[in-house]
């Protein structure tokens, strides 16, 4: 009884006149009750938990009947959406023009693209038209059916609160409004979790990068919490995902579905370089070798930018100590060699570089020669002008309870974080908001569920650039050194 009791207390929150005849002691008949956990169910205030086991048939026909009993759709026949005419949000029911909501998308290596949809009003037949009003596009369909197991059953028509399927759709996707195209109407998106995990991809074997990208495409339909990018700095593949195992179902499903295996690697940090102090050197390049040689030949001055402000050329020459025509060719030799810095072979970033004066010869000087004096000074100045490695600095976001936050200070202590400050949310958590280098982010999906046993979230964006401290530049360099040695 004591549990009953308690249902009955839950229950009766839903509904203002039976909660006051409750309070009043009466007793609340059990179609009241009822009806009052349809009323709970409606406004997400009651959430029903069946036990049972689906490995032993045990309790589904109990699941079942409660579906049919408090979630059908001649109750829950409601629903809030979007009016695209008049942006005005309405309330619809099953009567209305027919709209229906992808919720899900799979790749089938031998049907193609299969679309989930749930129809909230109206219906959809078979070898007609529909209209997506999330992305303004007619779409033709074939059969539509209906899914028991992996077999596929025909069907003339689905109608409002049926779940069909439509194979081949060219434009939608999860989370798209399929509406009636003279009354179109838009679902509230589906927010997806950020991703948290980021591990960079490589075929198995030579020649199936192609084939991986394919699959990857098909696989990012079927689940929008992956997401797949290129890393024009590095040349890496990136994939990212809720966590290590997401990850690694996703390999796994690549494989068993599309035939092709690739290997993941933690992601190569996009470490950049800069000068602290300030240089004055020359370059001059000076080669004869039977007829017309080379001669370039400048004088250059390199000094620090203030953070994120890239890179400045200044020409000072003046009496024609250069001709113009080589002017460009000095500030793209300048251009190219910031590519690689003279540290690590990073990018060089926030500098300076004023072209003081120089020579030339009337007939051995060219642009080339004129580029490769560039290169040299360059370097000479990048040595003299203090050289530091910068390494990027995420601002983090930490969501957990109240009283796992000790543990995950501690932790960001130890991973060179700055802790920037704390804030309670209005669901229980709390938010710790800290800086923390990238370097010591690659595992902190798996860090974090461990700390929080599985409980904590957290959110990453870039935000500058930090020198890198000494101890921890030398071993990055040294390794930077031995891996460029080795591509040679």
């Amino acid at each position: 009884m004591w549990w009953h009791d308690k249902m009955v207390e839950a229950a009766v929150e839903a509904d203002d006149n039976c909660m006051m005849r409750y309070l009043e002691g009466e007793t609340i008949s059990d179609e009241e009750i009822k009806s009052c956990l349809i009323k709970g169910i409606r406004q997400a205030i009651i959430f029903p938990v069946i036990c049972g086991s689906a490995y032993k048939n045990i309790g589904l026909g109990r699941l079942m009947n409660a579906v049919i009993d408090y979630t059908y759709p001649a109750i829950l026949n409601d629903y809030t959406v979007t009016d695209i005419k008049t942006g005005k949000e309405i309330i619809r029911d099953a009567n209305a023009p027919m709209a229906a909501l992808v919720f899900k998308t799979t790749s089938d290596p031998f049907v193609g693209r299969l679309s989930f949809l749930r129809v909230f009003s109206g219906n959809i037949a078979s070898d007609s038209t529909i209209y997506n009003a999330s992305r303004e596009q007619e779409e033709r369909i074939g059969t539509v059916f209906t899914m028991l197991g992996k077999s596929q059953i025909p069907m003339k028509t689905i109608t409002a609160g049926d779940i069909g399927v439509v194979s081949k759709l060219q434009y939608t996707a999860t989370g798209d409004t399929i509406s009636d195209k003279a009354s179109p109407v838009k679902f509230a998106p589906i927010v997806f979790p950020l991703p948290m995990y980021t591990r960079a991809i490589y075929a198995k074997k030579k020649g199936e990068e192609e084939k991986i990208a394919n699959a990857l495409n098909r696989l990012m339909d079927e689940d929008p919490t992956i997401i797949v990018s290129r890393n024009t700095v590095t040349k890496e593949t990136l994939i990212s995902g809720m966590g290590d195992q997401h990850i690694e179902i996703i390999m796994e499903r690549m494989k068993r579905k599309f035939g092709v295996e690739a290997q993941l690697k933690a992601p190569i940090i996009e470490y950049r370089e800069t000068v602290r102090g300030t240089a004055e050197v020359e370059g001059k390049h000076k080669k004869q070798s039977g007829g017309h040689g080379q001669y370039g030949h400048v004088v250059i001055k390199m000094e620090p930018l203030n953070p994120g402000e890239g890179f400045e050329f200044v020409d000072k020459i003046f009496g024609g100590a250069i001709p113009r025509q080589y002017i460009p060719a000095v500030e793209k030799g300048m251009r190219e060699s910031l590519e690689h810095g003279i540290l690590a072979g990073y990018p060089v970033v926030d500098l300076r570089i004023t072209l003081l004066d120089g020579s030339y010869h009337a007939v051995d000087s060219s642009e080339m020669a004129f580029k490769i004096a560039s290169h040299q000074a360059f370097q000479k100045a990048s040595e003299k002008a203090n050289p530091v490695l910068l390494e990027p600095y995420y601002n983090l976001n930490v969501y957990c309870t109240e009283g796992m936050m000790g543990d995950v200070i501690g932790d960001l202590n130890t991973k060179r974080g700055r802790i920037l400050g704390m804030q309670s949310m209005d669901d229980g958590m709390s938010c710790v908001k800290a800086q923390v280098p990238y370097a010591e982010l690659a595992e902190y999906a798996v860090d974090l569920r461990a700390l929080t046993q599985g409980l904590g979230t957290f959110e990453i964006k870039f935000d500058h650039y930090e020198d890198v401290p000494q101890r921890l530049a030398e071993k990055i360099i040294a390794e930077r050194k031995a891996q460029l040695a080795e591509d040679k």
